[in-house]
C-alpha cells in the first residue's frame, strides 16, 4: 500500500510541476518506475477524481489536476 501511495505521489507532483503533461512525459520524469506503474496510478487517480485525462490526438493524452484537486491544492498553500 505504501508503494501505491508513494506511486501516486510522485505522479501528482509531475502533474503540479507541469500541468497538461503527456503521459510518456511523466514516466521520463520518474525513471525508477516502469511504464505501468505511472499508468496504474494515473488511472487510479483519474478514478478517484483526482486527475483529468484530455485526449489531444490518436493515443495521445495530457494529465491534469482536477478542478476539485487543484481548488484542494490551493486552499492548502493558502492555510
Amino acid at each position: 500500500m505504501q508503494i501505491q501511495q508513494s506511486t501516486d505521489l510522485r505522479v501528482l507532483e509531475v502533474v503540479v510541476r507541469s500541468p497538461g503533461t503527456a503521459l510518456d512525459d511523466i514516466v521520463l520524469e520518474c525513471p525508477d518506475l516502469t511504464w505501468n506503474q505511472v499508468f496504474i496510478a494515473i488511472d487510479r487517480l483519474s478514478r478517484e477524481g483526482a486527475l483529468k485525462l484530455t485526449p489531444k490526438g490518436r493515443g495521445l493524452y495530457t494529465v491534469h489536476l482536477s478542478n476539485d484537486a487543484l481548488q484542494a491544492a490551493q486552499h492548502q498553500t493558502l492555510v
